[in-house]
């Protein structure tokens, strides 16, 4: 029911101002597409745009070319284009989703507990937010650009974590057979220039995991029994080495992306400055909504309960782990938010979209915390934190259940029928939204970009520039 619903108010949003340009794609956005791994920065030193975001490109140009005209098999050209604004968006969030309620099942020790997925999904699901919460834990962007960008890397992420989570849980030495690890530094190379966002989130888990590693071998000299409650024993020959080689393309696509040249065109700051605007920003996000400070003040309950109420054994452990490894992870990743630089549409640095690393991570310590005292509590106190859990999900529940989206694409839609349908070469359309841009277009020769997608998508017969009242 969340995954239709969560499709249908995706089906309902307007399509971003950037889809044209990269799609099309524009003469600013070629230079990665012919220049993949940004070899030009490191040999010529050129400022272009995106030079560590080729697959991000690739992929987002991909997909709006080849779905909706795949989709029109079905349906008029103009459906197809929200269809596959809903369908993109509803996947990756549901493909976050089981990632992370597996993540949740294998952290509590109970691996193989039949319907432990299902159960764990069921925990988080509620915090999905398209409408209520948007705003501060969102996962799934209202603009389908930063889908591609954001919440996609992330997800890709996830899949290549999962061999070392599992690894760790096992308590084994990672191994895998070389095809496989072929594999994962294939998709080391993808996320690596994806964006920074993914870049960044990999950059502290590999500072998180250095630390936890030293943090084991100094145990391991001390006590060796001891050492296993860390359990980075996982931490093999061939780990490190992936590791390593995710470590080096990181620092890599964080070096090219310097020469962004986007940020040229931001209002500048001193990274003094910057960290002048941190606590702002973190006031704002935090503030004026209850979705956050909930969702962050039940991580905090479950952990006291967790140490208080349960008995002491590995599981407790590692559930204790996860929750302070994820505080790390947040405050670090926090922290490193300056360096990312300034952009005027994100006035305080934090927003949604910037933080949704830390958002993930939250939403995994909720799940993996619920999960275990769900399952460890005992008679009475079981049955009063079910009733909590119960009324958590139904408050986020109850705050997303919106069927018709505040903001959504009913002028736009008006808008392209007018532009398909007009006998005009240049149509005037009556309306003053936005459309497929971030501003109205009130002059014919700023359409010619939209006018060749258009016409590419089979919405017009031919390539109909226009403008807007």
């Amino acid at each position: 029911m969340k995954v239709a619903l969560t499709f249908w108010q995706n089906y309902q949003l307007p399509l971003d101002g950037d889809i044209v340009p990269i799609v099309l794609p524009v003469d600013r956005c070629v230079p990665v597409l012919h220049d993949p791994f940004g070899w030009a920065v490191i040999t010529k030193n050129e400022v272009y745009t995106a030079p560590n975001r080729f697959f991000a490109h690739a992929t987002m140009g991909l997909y709006w070319k080849k779905v909706p005209h795949f989709l029109q098999t079905f349906t008029n050209p103009i459906n197809s284009l929200y269809i596959s604004n809903a369908l993109f968006n509803t996947v990756t969030q549901t493909a976050i989703l089981f990632l992370l309620a597996s993540y949740v099942q294998l952290g509590v020790g109970r691996g193989r507990y039949r319907w432990g997925i299902w159960f764990a999904a069921a925990i988080l699901m509620p915090l999905f937010q398209m409408v209520g919460y948007y705003l501060q834990i969102a996962i799934i962007n209202h603009a389908n650009t930063y889908t591609f960008f954001y919440a996609f890397p992330i997800m890709l992420l996830l899949v290549l974590f999962w061999p070392f989570y599992k690894a760790a849980y096992q308590q084994q030495p990672f191994r895998v057979q070389p095809w496989q690890a072929l594999l994962l530094v294939l998709l080391m190379v993808v996320i690596a220039f994806n964006g920074p966002i993914a870049v960044a989130a990999t950059a502290v888990l590999l500072l998180g995991i250095g630390v936890y590693w030293l943090q084991y071998q100094w145990h391991l000299k001390l006590n060796a029994e001891a050492s296993r409650t860390l359990a980075a024993g996982w931490l093999s020959g061939q780990a490190i080495g992936l590791l390593l080689v995710l470590c080096l393309l990181c620092l890599y696509s964080l070096y090219i992306g310097r020469n962004e040249a986007e940020a040229t065109v931001h209002t500048q700051h001193t990274l003094w400055e910057l960290y002048q605007l941190l606590p702002l920003g973190l006031y704002v996000q935090t503030s004026g909504q209850l979705g956050l400070p909930l969702l962050v003040g039940l991580i905090v309950l479950n952990y006291q309960l967790v140490r208080w109420v349960v008995p002491a054994s590995f599981d407790r452990t590692r559930v204790l782990y996860i929750i302070r490894g994820i505080g790390f992870f947040a405050i670090i990743f926090i922290i490193l938010i300056p360096f990312g630089g300034y952009r005027n549409y994100r006035p305080y640095l934090i927003r949604n979209d910037s933080i949704l690393p830390v958002t993930i991570g939250l939403f995994f310590a909720y799940g993996v915390s619920s999960y275990y005292l769900i399952i460890q509590l005992r008679s009475h106190i079981r049955r009063g934190y079910l009733v909590l859990i119960a009324l958590v999900s139904v408050f986020y529940l109850y705050s997303d259940a919106v069927f018709q989206m505040p903001v959504n694409n009913d002028c736009e839609r008006w808008a392209l029928e007018q532009i398909s349908q007009s006998a005009d070469s240049i149509p005037h359309i009556y309306v003053s939204c936005n459309v497929l841009s971030w501003e109205p277009t009130t002059n014919p020769n700023n359409s010619k970009l939209i006018a060749e997608m258009l016409h590419y998508w089979g919405v017009t017969n031919t390539k109909k520039m226009y403008y807007q009242q």
